[in-house]
């Protein structure tokens, strides 16, 4: 053995540093995984890059190659990512103190910009966390508590995703979701002043809705008596006997109705209550 490394050496050794460079010049790439070679400092090309239109395994995932000690690879999560923002407080239009944790869903689509202006992920999450802080206050400083409990939530959430995502494309990410875990007031005299105040607001509320009820019942009323009396005056203008003798009898079936009961009404003959029974006023 010794004979043959002392005749050999060289070529062992020779044999030994190829291999070594082979197996330092290969890059396995998963297919989660998004591969930038960077040369000398600069990225020069992305293996496995993320492509929406592309199904997993035709992207260029698995072994590739590289030019050992001149080129290094960074590898870049292609899957959904996720940054999630510490409970703030953050005051509404209608000055409410609200305590509001969220969430944003997002994926790197450009590593090279990302390698090169966040350098990694955690980085990029640094660099995110601050603005989707900034673009939430301002957002929710444009509105009120009530209108977070409505579907106006959604259009709120949109416009922070969609400013989110302009300040994120400059890191290469793209944000897919952002939403509001919880929006709550804080602990203590503030909760219960804004519950007395929501209380307040809608009794008032309740009032008005019964003073406009009463003011429209009286116009219905006022309406409907008047076109009643239209049409008493038109029908007494066509037949004035009938119309009185209509009237005499709807009156008298008012005043005889005695019920479960039993009555008596003493009236002179020539009382003129009485004239629609009189010979020759009846029709």
């Amino acid at each position: 053995m010794d004979q043959i490394w002392q005749r050999h050496r060289v070529v062992i050794l020779a044999l030994a540093a190829l291999i070594v460079a082979a197996l330092a010049s290969i890059v396995i790439v998963p297919e989660t995984q998004q591969a930038v070679v960077v040369r000398t400092g600069e990225p020069v090309r992305v293996i496995n890059r993320f492509r929406p239109d592309v199904p997993y395994g035709q992207t260029g995932a698995g072994m590739t190659m590289r030019i050992p000690l001149l080129e290094q690879v960074q590898f870049v999560d292609r899957r959904v990512l996720d940054l999630d923002m510490e409970r703030q407080q953050v005051l509404s239009n209608d000055q409410q103190r609200l305590q509001v944790s969220a969430y944003a869903r997002f994926r790197i689509i450009d590593p090279v910009a990302m390698v090169r202006n966040a350098g990694t992920e955690e980085n990029l999450r640094s660099q995110l966390s601050p603005i989707l802080n900034s673009v939430l206050r301002q957002e929710l400083g444009r509105r009120s508590f009530a209108s977070l409990l409505t579907p106006e939530r959604g259009t709120a959430m949109e416009n922070i995703r969609d400013a989110l995502d302009r300040q994120a494309r400059q890191y290469g990410a793209q944000v897919i979701d952002v939403r509001i875990k919880r929006a709550d007031l804080p602990e203590g005299t503030p909760l219960q002043a804004a519950y007395t105040r929501m209380e307040t607001d809608r009794e008032q509320e309740a009032a008005a809705i019964r003073a406009q009820g009463q003011r429209d019942a009286q116009i219905i009323r006022a309406t409907a008596e008047a076109n009643a009396a239209r049409l008493y005056a038109d029908a007494y203008g066509k037949d004035p006997e009938f119309y009185d003798f209509f009237r005499a009898m709807q009156s008298y079936r008012r005043t005889f109705e005695t019920g479960e009961g039993e009555s008596s009404f003493i009236l002179s003959p020539d009382n003129d209550y009485l004239r629609q029974f009189r010979d020759g006023n009846s029709p």
